[in-house]
């Protein structure tokens, strides 16, 4: 058997810049003293007239992006997910999400699969503050294809777009043929009649090997892929809480505020369904190896397989 191809979304980020900037001339690319960490040191290699190191300066970063967009450019403002949405919130939401301009954030190493790095730096709150900010778009690619379609399609928009990547290496799920991506459109990966469960980012992964380990016991899991949490694709996901009646979501996020929110609200107002949300416990994370960490934290296959099967049990 073939080893599955792994890329990180980081990775993804970095490539898919230079490949945007070669077609577009008013793509500026910033970061806070983390080109080599977020890989926006590819473009700056290929484009270094048009990247931008505001140092260790995150909330200054993001007001200079503010500015190069309201003088006509497309600036994508890079860094770690906790200082992007954590330590510059205030400026995201003022000088960007408030005049609504057109500033793409691109925010790594986001949630506990930071790992070594420790509960300081995995930032599991970032889609929940951003959820909050009017006019904001929040893409949470599950894979390498998606994060480069992600990248790609938040140039189109006109707005600021938060765009969510991580640091560990995922498996490459979208590599196909029929593959399309369509900001504000789940993607329903595998049908099911006894459970649905919606996923986002890392987790869509983890959530087919664990609809495999149900699928065995008898379980029919449908799996949704929910890349864009904000617009949420709420036609979609009415529609597979009424198909199974049982609805899971699972995240590299906080239960509270994040992916389980989102879908908790649309289905209150639309479909009351029975809702198990999946994620970070409303608890700090830890320093210790990614796969470690994802494992303790019940998000691996088998975590999510454990708790899928109980909650349908």
């Amino acid at each position: 058997m073939s080893e599955v191809k792994k890329i990180a979304t980081r990775e993804s980020y970095g490539n898919a810049l230079v490949e945007l900037g070669k077609e577009h001339e008013d793509l500026v690319v910033l970061d806070a003293d983390l080109a080599a960490a977020t890989k926006t040191g590819m473009f700056k290699k290929v484009f270094p007239e048009r990247h931008i190191d505001c140092g260790i300066a995150e909330c200054n970063m993001m007001g200079v992006a503010a500015g190069l967009a309201a003088a006509g450019k497309v600036p994508f403002a890079s860094s770690f997910a906790m200082f992007a949405a954590g330590r510059a919130f205030e400026q995201v939401r003022n000088s960007i999400g408030y005049p609504h301009l057109n500033v793409k954030i691109g925010a790594t190493h986001a949630g506990i699969s930071v790992g070594e790095d420790g509960a300081t730096h995995q930032c599991n709150e970032d889609i929940a503050l951003m959820r909050t900010i009017p006019g904001m778009t929040i893409i949470n690619p599950s894979d390498d294809v998606e994060a480069r379609a992600a990248v790609k399609a938040a140039y189109s928009i006109d707005g600021p777009v938060y765009l969510r990547f991580g640091r560990l290496a995922l498996p490459v799920i979208n590599d196909r043929e029929d593959y399309t991506f369509e900001v504000g459109k789940g993607v329903v990966l595998r049908e099911g009649k006894d459970v649905t469960i919606i996923a986002t980012g890392l987790c869509v992964n983890s959530s087919l090997e664990a609809a495999e380990k149900l699928a065995a016991d008898g379980i029919d899991a449908m799996v949704v892929n929910i890349h864009t949490i904000k617009p949420l694709d709420v036609e979609l996901v009415v529609e597979a809480a009424k198909k199974t009646g049982k609805v899971v979501t699972v995240e590299e996020h906080s239960v509270i505020g994040g992916l389980g929110s989102a879908v908790c609200d649309a289905l209150s107002e639309n479909a009351p369904t029975p809702v198990k949300k999946i994620g970070v416990q409303d608890v700090f994370g830890e320093s210790g190896p990614a796969v470690k960490l994802l494992e303790k934290y019940g998000l691996d296959g088998q975590g999510v397989y454990e708790q899928v099967k109980k909650y349908v049990g």
